[in-house]
């Protein structure tokens, strides 16, 4: 069993890791579910320092669609203009 970790892990963990490079179509479902486990340590631990990771993530997988972390942000930004974020805390029912 392994997972996507960090380009510099492997280094760290010298010669009793055993890694690979991951194919495009790989790489891109590894991503999905490191987001997922990201995001489930920020939930479990509530610490900023997983926030950074979340991030990471999101900019590599921004990157599987062409954008730099610049252009990810201009969307944010572009949608925040449009409707609003999340600062305003305001729940709806349905």
């Amino acid at each position: 069993m392994g997972k996507l970790v960090r380009d510099g892990i492997p280094a760290i963990m010298g010669t009793s890791a055993v890694a690979r490079v991951l194919d495009a179509d790989e790489y891109v479902v590894a991503l999905r579910v490191k987001l997922e486990e990201e995001v489930s340590e920020y939930l479990d631990a509530h610490n900023p320092e997983e926030l950074a990771d979340v991030l990471e993530v999101l900019h590599a997988l921004a990157a599987q669609h062409g954008l730099t972390p610049e252009q990810l942000e201009a969307l944010r930004a572009a949608k925040a203009q449009a409707r609003g974020g999340f600062g305003g805390r305001v729940w709806m029912e349905f």
